[in-house]
């Protein structure tokens, strides 16, 4: 393909995984959600030490909100991507629920003013994933751009629904693959040949609903800026 042919394409494919996913319903949105989070859960057990970055949910993503809960529960620090600037890396600030939100880019929350911190783990949504493990995302490049620029490389698990693999994204030298990525199937691990679906996922580093603490607005209240 051509770089022009690369960005139509890539254009069209995010159009349309966005047309599907926005067509999901709120039941089958709950059940995708509940059955990645026991994967996460099961075969990530080290996401209670260190912080973690999860996304907050955008166009009927992964709501990794739920087991981010449940991690802290167990000890885990959370944290928030927070867009700087256009072309630039994100930061991560720590988030837990209490710290003020502020309305960012596309509507998405972040946390005004808590401290900066550099997650050990990384929940990465992803709207289009590849047999190799590269990720389509929403056509910024922030995510590409942060990893290359961090001196160390967080732990990064790519969640996505099933219905939204390619066979590839003809990645570029500019993306860069997660280490897995974990679906509502189950959790697959990037290998040199490509992705590989891991059918005993126990102990590679862990289902509960804690949506009271979440945070504030969960059902329904934007958040307060």
């Amino acid at each position: 393909m051509t770089p022009s042919e690369l960005s139509a394409w890539r254009k069209n494919e995010r159009a349309r995984l966005l047309r599907e996913r926005s067509a999901l319903s709120a039941e089958t949105l709950a059940d995708l959600r509940s059955r990645i989070d026991h994967h996460l859960e099961r075969a990530f057990p080290d996401l209670v030490h260190g912080i973690l970055a999860f996304c907050w949910p955008y166009k009927n993503e992964y709501d990794a909100r739920h087991v981010a809960a449940s991690l802290r529960r167990r000890g885990a620090r959370t944290a928030l991507p927070v867009v700087i600037a256009p072309k630039t890396p994100l930061i991560f600030r720590e988030w837990h629920p209490g710290v003020k939100l502020a309305e960012g880019p596309l509507g998405i929350p972040f946390p005004e003013a808590s401290p900066d911190v550099l997650p050990d783990h990384v929940l990465l949504p992803m709207l289009g994933w590849d047999a190799e493990g590269y990720r389509l995302g929403y056509g910024g490049g922030f995510f590409d751009r942060t990893l290359a620029a961090m001196e160390k490389r967080p732990h990064v698990i790519g969640v996505s629904y099933e219905s939204a693999y390619l066979r590839t994204i003809y990645p570029q030298p500019y993306d860069i693959p997660v280490d897995f990525v974990v679906t509502e199937r189950g959790v697959h691990r990037r290998e040199p040949q490509g992705l590989k679906f891991l059918d005993n996922t126990q102990g590679f580093s862990s289902p509960a609903c804690y949506a009271g603490e979440i945070a504030p607005g969960y059902f329904g209240e934007e958040p307060k800026s």
